[in-house]
């Protein structure tokens, strides 16, 4: 009978060993993907392709809040043509979550700039979907909302 105390609670302080040391990884991983996530968006204000190439997942997608979607061969090419000339491409409010091999991280993109010709000024939300392979942690999905300049005024609560 004492074995099976003694086991258990041996079991319950390795159980909460293991729980804080998932807590320190997540903490770890949190940090490590708001920096690549950084990395990245400095890397397409700069038209930085290849810097973008190798934090993009060869199965990456990326959907606007208009339903238009790009790939990774997409945003590579419009890095190497310059297609887009950035001013801005800041995020604030940024939040990342981790669980286990997923990361997410939800921000608001303030985006300035010239694209074809024509400027443009959007604030949009933002969602990033990373995953931890082999090689490291990936980008694999992005989700943005329709431009917040775009939508139509909500009442306040009083």
């Amino acid at each position: 009978m004492k074995t099976t105390k003694l086991g258990i609670v041996l079991l319950g302080a390795l159980a909460m060993l293991t729980g804080a040391a998932a807590s320190a990884d997540s903490k770890s991983d949190q940090d490590t993907v708001a920096a690549l996530d950084t990395e990245y968006q400095l890397a397409v204000k700069n038209n930085d392709a290849d810097t973008m190439g190798r934090i993009l997942a060869d199965n990456f997608v990326v959907v606007w809040g208009t339903g238009e979607t790009h790939n990774k061969a997409d945003l590579l090419n419009d890095a190497r043509t310059k297609r887009i000339q950035y001013e801005h491409n800041e995020d604030t409010d940024k939040t990342v979550q981790v669980w286990g091999d997923t990361a997410v991280i939800t921000s608001k993109l303030w985006l300035k700039g010239i694209d074809k010709g024509k400027p443009f000024e959007w604030h949009v939300w933002f969602s990033d979907t990373y995953v931890r392979t082999a090689s490291g942690w990936q980008y694999v999905h992005g989700m943005a909302s329709l431009p917040l300049e775009l939508l139509p005024s909500r009442p306040t609560a009083q």
